[in-house]
């Protein structure tokens, strides 16, 4: 089997767990808010991590050596995890992803200040494409702000310095390590915001498996589309990743009668070709040092 066709399968993988995330989010939205949702996600998750890593024997991994990064990085993580699944309750689906994809850039722009890496004008270039590609999907105008939008947007900026933290954190630990204190500590933000007014909903026996879809889904996603590009490179993943856009806008007419919008797919075509762009410079950059 070539590494094309096995990255494929894994980002297949990947664009379900993503998907059956976003259906399970807004299943259970009715009876708990993002916090809850967050704190039940983290505790399923944390139980997988510690039973994945005592099995595997990396559980000496988890160091306590960079405990302030950790903390920023989860931070800008459960800031943008709560957005988007507030997000997903209020706005189509299809522009909710559309705007996630505009992450990668947000990490182009941010990663001169965190990380000291050079803002080239390729770089700058993607930049100012991709925000063409976000003001047709937003459409901005007094009438058509509201809250879903910019809570979308705000979530893609969130997820981009998680990332920017974690390529930090990924310099000195494991993936072992990185993902123990994502649970733990998101699922302490959710323990604490959720029972701020002193009331923390239990999901109903109904909505348990959505949760549970929620807690794996995660981190399925994320492994899947780690794994992938492992094996191929990011020129072959990207196109792939993208899929998401359209199955997430099918499944949304046909499960919660959303319109499939135009400007949607269109803007989200130029905020992919931006991100492409990109990549392609980079992989080619790569390839000839």
């Amino acid at each position: 089997m070539s590494d094309t066709l096995r990255a494929s399968l894994w980002m297949i993988g990947a664009i379900l767990s993503f998907t059956s995330m976003a259906v399970a989010g807004r299943a259970v939205s009715l009876d708990l808010d993002t916090f809850e949702i967050m704190m039940y996600r983290s505790l399923i998750g944390l139980t997988l991590v510690l039973t994945v890593a005592t099995l595997a024997g990396t559980r000496s991994q988890i160091t306590t050596r960079s405990l302030g990064l950790h903390l920023i990085r989860n931070i800008s993580h459960f800031t943008g995890q709560n957005l988007w699944f507030f997000a997903i309750t209020v706005i189509p689906l299809a522009q909710v992803f559309a705007l996630e994809f505009t992450a990668p850039l947000w990490v182009m722009v941010l990663s001169p200040l965190v990380l000291g890496e050079r803002l080239t004008r390729t770089r700058a270039i993607s930049a100012v494409f991709g925000f063409i590609g976000i003001l047709i999907v937003a459409r901005p105008s007094p009438e058509t702000i509201d809250t879903g939008l910019l809570a979308a947007a705000g979530a893609a900026v969130a997820f981009a310095l998680s990332a920017v933290f974690t390529r930090r954190l990924t310099r000195t630990e494991t993936i072992t390590c990185i993902l123990f204190y994502l649970t733990v500590m998101q699922a302490a933000f959710g323990l604490i915001c959720a029972g701020f007014d002193g009331d923390i909903a239990l999901p109903s026996a109904a909505n348990w498996p959505w949760i549970v879809v929620i807690g794996c889904a995660g981190l399925v996603a994320h492994f899947c589309l780690t794994t992938a590009l492992r094996i191929a490179p990011a020129t072959v993943v990207m196109p792939i990743d993208f899929v998401r856009l359209p199955v997430i806008a099918i499944l949304a007419m046909l499960i919660y009668a959303e319109p499939l919008d135009p400007y949607v797919f269109l803007g989200a075509a130029i905020i992919f070709a931006a991100n492409y762009f990109n990549i392609l410079h980079e992989t080619r950059g790569v390839a000839g040092t």
